[in-house]
This record gives structure tokens, sequence and C-alpha cells, in this order.
């Protein structure tokens, strides 16, 4: 069920919003005149994000952020009453003159168990169905003699645009009903066709944008057409109560929508069947289940509004908004520089979102991220926190110390300085983890501590530290400071291979028998006759040539290091 349907949505969320959304403590600290900007800017977004939508047949954000975004222009809007826009025109450019045979009514959303448990219960718990709520295109289904005669979007609800051709080159809608009374009205989804999706493990896969998509079109080409279905979620025109409607609806052919309506009396029910449609395979793409009660107002009645006798329990968000706090950055072991975004607390799914990476220095600094704002995060292998774009952007720009990228490489930061300090410290882990020296109980808590104790300012400083003044280290105590001292001593014994892989030197830099005067006496022609390529044979004569290198390779040498 699409988002078109937004009539009212803004004051329907005052009151679906958790109790006090907008206290005070939540509301952000502006004057204002940033209060106005901040507004309009999201105002004039999720405008866009409609426009697209309706207009272009295009999903910029999910629905999850969509409604997140919605949610907090209301917040905002509470918190600033004085500055908040004129309400958004949902539907202003909706198109589509075709009035349609029912309303389409649209669905509220409700918040999480508690709120379906009373809603249930203001229902008596009697009566209630719960069904898939498929991710897809709503449309509304004319018969009359058995035989299609139209076919309507949603539009603004009550008029759409006429999609009858388009239905009769859809095989999934069928063009004559048996066993069907004089006229029927049919509501329902067109579906992108997804045998065996299972929606916990795949996620929504951009479906309904791909219906959407395919619906903009003035023609459907057949092999689109043949992957459109039809989920048929209600029969406005049939009888009065559901079992009735189910049965005429099998009668109808359309037996795979009814098998999906199922009864239930209480909330384990719900969450019963809820958890079977995410977990398990369905033909199509659903982000939640809708809860309807089997009575309802003749359809003669409905409105273009949420009705109070449907509603709808989305599934934990796949994507969710966050608000920047403040942009980090960690420099690597090879002077890579990693923008990290910190964010104002999200949960997606069971995980609760507090800082995700921006990838590269190169990507923040084109999508230009600051503080205050909002961006769309998503779970990698349902995991791992992935930064997907930027929803949009504070008015206001807030300074950013960024480091600078020509400061930073491979050959980079061989001493402890205040700008060198995240590289240096990612060289020693580097060097006495498993892809160096390999020394035990040596991880980054003591080589902080070690550089914290002014000790090791320099890569190979530790070499010559006493358990004496390895004792002198907060926390370390003569035992550890004598261990210490001994792990320290046995380095030494390792052979070239291990002190250039500790080094960072290239990949393949010695080969048997050879020392270090002979791999720095190679320069670019000569790792080039090795084999390497050009790139690798330039990084390797970079290495062997660097004074810092150098000046390293005499110490262990002095210090009796094999190969050295």
């Amino acid at each position: 069920m699409d988002r078109r349907m937004r009539t009212a949505r803004l004051l329907l969320l005052w009151f679906v919003l958790p109790a006090g959304a907008a206290h005070a403590a939540d509301c952000p600290d502006w004057p204002p005149g940033r209060a106005q900007q901040e507004l309009a800017a999201l105002h004039e977004r999720l405008d866009g994000w409609n426009h697209a939508y309706r207009v272009d047949g295009r999903s910029p954000v999910s629905d999850a952020v969509y409604d997140q975004a919605e949610q907090r222009l209301a917040a905002w809007s509470r918190c600033f009453p004085a500055q908040t826009p004129a309400p958004l025109a949902h539907l202003a450019d909706a198109g589509g003159r075709l009035r349609s045979p029912v309303a389409q009514t649209g669905l509220a959303k409700l918040a999480d168990a508690a709120a379906v448990e009373a809603w249930m219960r203001a229902r008596g718990n009697r009566d209630l169905w719960v069904q898939p709520k498929a991710d897809g295109v709503a449309v509304t289904l004319l018969y009359e003699h058995g035989r299609l005669r139209q076919a309507v979007s949603r539009g603004d609800g009550l008029h759409g645009s006429d999609w009858t051709a388009l239905a009769q080159a859809i095989a999934a809608i069928p063009k004559h009903l048996p066993n069907a009374p004089a006229r029927v009205v049919l509501q329902g989804e067109l579906v992108w066709h997804l045998p065996g999706h299972v929606q916990a493990d795949d996620g929504g896969v951009n479906a309904r944008s791909a219906v959407a998509g395919a619906l903009a079109r003035n023609t459907l080409d057949a092999a689109t057409a043949a992957k459109i279905g039809l989920f048929v979620w209600d029969w406005p025109s049939g009888p009065t109560d559901m079992p009735a409607r189910l049965a005429g609806l099998v009668a109808m052919g359309f037996a795979d929508s009814a098998a999906l309506a199922r009864p239930v009396a209480n909330l384990d029910g719900v969450k019963r069947w809820r958890e079977q449609w995410y977990r398990h395979a369905l033909p199509f793409a659903a982000d939640g289940t809708v809860l309807r009660q089997g009575h309802r107002p003749a359809a003669d009645t409905w409105q273009a509004l949420p009705p109070a006798w449907a509603v709808a329990w989305k599934y934990p968000a796949a994507t969710a908004l966050a608000e920047v706090r403040a942009v980090n950055f960690t420099i690597g072991r090879s002077g890579r520089i990693t923008p990290v975004l910190e964010l104002v607390p999200v949960q997606l799914d069971d995980h609760r979102v507090q800082r995700v990476s921006a990838g590269s220095f190169k990507r923040w600094r084109t999508l230009d991220i600051r503080p205050g704002d909002q961006v769309e995060v998503a779970l990698a292998g349902l995991t791992i926190p992935r930064l997907q774009s930027v929803a949009w952007r504070a008015e206001q720009r807030a300074a950013v110390d960024a480091p600078d990228p020509a400061r930073y490489g491979p050959l980079s930061c061989w001493r402890y300085t205040p700008d060198c300090e995240q590289q240096f410290q990612a060289r020693l882990a580097w060097l006495g983890g498993k892809q160096g020296l390999r020394l035990p109980g040596v991880g980054t808590g003591t080589w902080q501590a070690l550089a914290d104790a002014g000790l090791v300012r320099g890569l190979l400083d530790w070499m010559a530290l006493t358990p004496g003044q390895l004792a002198t280290v907060p926390g370390l105590g003569a035992g550890r400071a004598a261990a210490l001292a001994q792990t320290f001593a046995g380095a030494r014994g390792r052979p070239l291979c291990d002190w250039l892989h500790a080094l960072g030197a290239p990949d393949d830099a010695a080969g048997a028998g050879e020392d270090w005067a002979t791999l720095a006496a190679q320069g670019e022609d000569g790792w080039r006759a090795r084999g390497a390529s050009a790139a690798h044979a330039r990084q390797l004569a970079a290495f062997f040539a660097h004074p810092a290198l150098q000046a390293m390779a005499a110490r262990l040498r002095a210090a009796g290091v094999q190969g050295f």
C-alpha cells in the first residue's frame, strides 16, 4: 500500500506520536529564525519526495525514512508553532481525473505491539483479521457483469489516473471474473513478482519502486507486465461479513489473496502471523501487517482518510533517519582517513545505531555532511550500519575540523606527534599484532599506556625499555613489566620477513635468504625486473628508500636483528 494517501497526515501524527514527543527537552535549541529555516527546508524536502513519487514514479527514500521525516516535521511544528509552514500539499499534483468507484482510505500506522493491543481491545477482540501489508502500488478495479471495465490509481483517494489500458496488459489482473455479481469493486495492490521472497532476509528490494516506475510509463512491454502481480486486500462492494467476502473472492478466482486473510482473537495471534509472513516466503514484498474489522461501514460512506476499522503495523525499519551530532576522523596505519558520523541514537531492527562510517574521505567531502544534517542509515548484512544517503542538510552549516589528506599516506607518521597520534598508534598495533611480530599480551591498550607515559615516541623505542622503566607505567607493576621486557627482547629473534611485515612493507618485499641491503638496492628498475608491476615497484622502492625506514633498519642492525 503506497504512501500517496497522505491527506491530513500531519494532523494525524499529532495523535500517534509517542507521548511527550515535543517536550521542551526534546526540542531543538533554536532561535525563531533558525527554527523557521529548518522547518521550511524539511517541508521543501518532503514536498520534493512526494512529487518524485507521484509524478516521476521514483522513491528517493524508503517509506520508513519518509515516515520518520514526516514525524520530525510534526514534532518540530509542535516545538515551534509560530514558525510552522503551511501543511504539506501531499496530493496537489497527484494527477488523475477518473473518479474511483470507492474511496481509497489509506491506513494509519500503529507504533508498536502495545498500540496494536489497545486497538484490538477497543474493538472487543472480536471479528478481527490480519493480512500481510503488501509493498506495492494501490489500485481499484471495477468489474461489470464479470468484465473488467476500469482500473484506477489511488491518486487523491477520490480521483486517480486511468490505468485501464495498462491493466489489460497485466496478466495477473483478470479480465473476466467467473461467478461474479453484476457489479464488483475490488481494492488491492499491484506488486512485483518475487517468488520465495523472505522479507526478514531480503528486505523490500525496491519492489514498490519497480511497480511504480512501470506504471508511470504510457505503455507496458510484455516482460515488465509479466513481473507485476495482484494482491486483492478488500472487496468493498462485497458481503458485510468477512467470511462471506473471502468465500466470494475464492469463487471469483482470488484464492491466493483470500488465504492471506486470517482471523485473530488476541495480540499473540497477530504476532504469530506477523512473524510467519516476515520470516517465511511470500510471492511479494510485505512491509508489515494490516489489521481489519470484519464488519465495517458501507463502502459508499468511505472517505479518503485513514479509517477507524483498519490499521497497519509495519515491520522493523530497514532504514532509519538519524541526526548527525559530530563528524570524527580515524587515520589508519596506511594513512587512510575514514570519516565516522556520530549520530543521535536510532533503532534499526534490534540494533541501536550511534555511529556509522561515511566510507572514504572523498565520499564524505562530496556529500558535505556536517553536524545537524539528517542522514539515512541501513544495516548491511543485517548487522553493520551503513550510510545510505543525506536526507537533508541543516540550513546553518557547522564547521568541521577535517584532517588534510595530503598530510597522510603509507609513509607518514613514523613518530608520535599530535597530528600523527592515530596513525602512529595504528602502526604500533600492526607491528605487535598477528600481521607483524605477534607479541603476546601486547595490544592497543599497552601501546597507548607506553605512549602516554612518554616512553614510546618512535616506532622502535620499546626495544630499549628496561623492566625498571616499564614498571613506572601506571597499571603495569613489576611482574607485568618484567614479562613485557622479556617479550620485547624476544622480538629481536624474529626473521626478516616478520620484521618487514611489522614495519608495513608492501607485499612480496623479500625472497628467501635476502637481506635489507639487497632489497634497498633494487630501485624501481630492479623491482620491475623481479616481476613487480610499475605501481608496486614504485611502492617498494619508496619504502626502502625512505629516510625513516633506513634509520630504523640501522637501529635493528645495531640490535643484532637477523637480515638487517
